[in-house]
């Protein structure tokens, strides 16, 4: 999935813009509930070294808060690493260009927005 695509659901469905806070990491895009502070998710660009994977490429993931008890079995599917600079015991990295579907990734992100709600 491409970042673009990504958020151009979240519009959809979430009525939420991606925000760049930073302007250090221009590629670093946060996704918020519309009615409030707090995140669903952020979307960032990173070596994916970063992730335990054997390339220093740019690697886009999406960072989802899920369950506590889904964390282990999550962690097993091919595409999710733990989380990058979360909390790994709440939040998971979803690789956007890795094997999950549009469909999956719309599911961990609808489940990170009722968690975060």
């Amino acid at each position: 999935m491409k970042r673009e695509s990504l958020f151009r659901y979240v519009r959809e469905h979430y009525n939420s813009e991606p925000e760049y806070l930073w302007s250090n990491l221009p590629d670093y895009a946060v996704l918020r509930h519309h009615n409030g502070d707090k995140w669903f998710g952020i979307v960032m660009s990173v070596p994916g070294t970063k992730l335990g994977l054997k390339t220093d490429d740019a690697v886009d993931i999406l960072d989802v808060k899920v369950r506590p008890e889904h964390i282990g079995s999550l962690r097993q599917k091919e595409g999710i690493r733990p989380a990058y600079h979360m909390n790994k015991e709440h939040w998971v990295s979803v690789i956007l260009s890795g094997p999950l579907s549009a469909k999956e990734i719309h599911e961990l992100l609808a489940d990170s927005h009722e968690v975060t709600s």
